[in-house]
């Protein structure tokens, strides 16, 4: 039998019919949906007089559009968004299809949500209309993003036409060191490789530093490798997959759990498989890193400076550079630790689980906000929520004047009251600097949860480490 990798193995698993050389007719275990891409997907569906064949293995959340202020009921005040909310939950309604709405205590963000109560696990295909649904490959499973015409087919027949993507595979050797996060170890590789350095490919991480992750890690890894354009990401599971699986589906018991066991145990690429790109990476050499224009692989070490664009080794990446320092307005040349900040926002489905509250909780306690520094955090969900408050991290942020608010996408993409202002800069832990990404005209620096933890503290673009080796500061003092 020709050897596999896992991404193969998956998607062999899942077919229901070979289309052509190309494409497959894949079956889908888990649909996640949202209030802002399904609303097309299901007129689609009513006007073809269709249903959905398999509800329970679909799921919705609302949480693009919902405000995240800490008042309860939450009331969408928006006509427009308050209208998609409404027009999701007749919807799942109508076809029993479980939601998350405004007000259910486990809303949250569905790449937060799915995994946390074991909706998601080893060997499934999941999919939703959103983009960063690679997140979930940090648990073993397929998972992609898809379109509007892609959700109605997969809602009228829980199967999609799938093109199948080529083999990519990223070594992460040796162990990250202290001060610095999967999130650098991410941003890292994106500037390596690029924006467009996996298009095409679903990426497999494997190596000791990979091992060595947490799955709240392993999920923020998935997430942002969307951000090299692959169309996946994939971690064989583990031992550390199979404990948090289980702890989250307790209808997983006797027979079940062993038949769950046995097929896990196959989920790996074999050692003979062939991947068309291999890179290697020592996880050693990360230290924390900030993005310093407007795509995610545009990022440096804190200890950088900001790029010349006469210095840059093609005329495209001249001018990418331009085009990036004339929207964030730095000076090339420029270093990028020290850079004011007037927001800093701790969540998305990127960084706001609760280790990454934990995180950034250790670098906040016993300091306070910066003068003139909005500082958010919103928790990736209810359940997420209710830990951290159990624990105190809500006390604690607020103590240091941080606003505690509830679940949502929230700032990252700025489709609420969560918005940036014009020329203001964020020290974000979200996925995507684009231009106006947080708000028209806005300015985004993506970090890791300690890292916009210092920012908030400082009022500047900082490296956490300084504040990690000192002792406690005065508040509203600088580091």
């Amino acid at each position: 039998m020709t050897a596999r990798t896992l991404y193969r193995r998956l998607v062999d698993s899942h077919t229901v019919a070979v289309l052509d050389e190309q494409n497959v007719l894949l079956f889908c275990d888990l649909h996640l949906m949202n209030e802002y891409t399904s609303p097309q997907a299901f007129a689609g569906l009513h006007e073809r007089g269709l249903e959905v064949p398999v509800p329970g293995q679909n799921m919705a959340v609302v949480s693009h559009i919902i405000p995240t202020a800490a008042v309860t009921p939450r009331v969408i005040g928006d006509p427009a968004s308050a209208l998609q909310a409404r027009t999701l939950e007749a919807n799942c309604a109508r076809h029993g299809i479980s939601l998350f709405d405004a007000n259910d205590p486990l809303q949250g963000i569905e790449h937060v949500v799915a995994p946390e109560h074991g909706m998601v696990r080893p060997g499934m295909v999941v999919i939703c209309g959103d983009s960063h649904t690679t997140t979930h490959g940090a648990l073993g499973a397929l998972g992609f993003g898809i379109g509007t015409t892609e959700l109605e087919h997969v809602l009228a027949t829980q199967t999609l036409a799938y093109p199948v993507a080529r083999d990519m595979r990223i070594g992460i050797d040796g162990a990250l060191p202290e001060g610095t996060t999967v999130k650098d170890l991410i941003l890292m590789v994106l500037g390596t490789i690029g924006a467009e350095g996996a298009r095409g490919y679903v990426v497999e991480f494997t190596g000791p530093a990979i091992a060595a992750l947490s799955v709240e890690s392993r999920l923020t890894l998935c997430n942002m490798t969307l951000e090299a354009g692959a169309r996946g990401a994939l971690i064989a599971p583990d031992q550390t997959t199979i404990g948090y699986v289980l702890e989250r589906a307790p209808d997983i018991t006797g027979d079940t759990r062993d038949l769950a066991l046995a097929h896990w145990a196959t989920l790996r690429s074999d050692a003979d498989a062939q991947f068309d790109v291999e890179h290697r990476f020592e996880a050693g050499s990360v230290v924390p890193h900030v993005s310093w224009g407007t795509s995610p692989d545009q990022v440096m070490p804190i200890n950088g400076r900001v790029p010349r664009p006469d210095q840059q080794d093609d005329e495209a990446t001249r001018q990418a550079t331009r085009r990036a320092l004339g929207y964030t307005r730095l000076s090339p040349g420029a270093p990028i630790e020290g850079i004011p900040v007037q927001h800093v926002f701790i969540g998305s489905c990127t960084n706001a689980r609760i280790e990454d509250l934990r995180a950034a909780s250790d670098v906040v306690r016993g300091r306070t906000v910066a003068r003139g520094v909005r500082a958010m955090v919103v928790p990736g969900s209810g359940a997420v929520r209710r830990q951290a408050e159990a624990e105190g991290l809500d006390r604690l942020f607020t103590d240091a004047g941080f606003e505690w608010r509830k679940p949502g996408c929230s700032m990252c993409l700025a489709m609420n009251d969560d918005v940036v202002g014009a020329g203001e800069r964020c020290a974000s832990t979200t996925n995507r600097n684009f231009e106006g990404r947080q708000g028209r005209g806005s300015v985004t620096h993506l970090m890791s949860p300690p890292m916009a933890a210092a920012a908030a503290i400082t009022g500047t673009i900082s490296d956490v480490r300084r504040l990690q080796r000192r002792p406690t500061l005065t508040p509203g003092s600088q580091s």
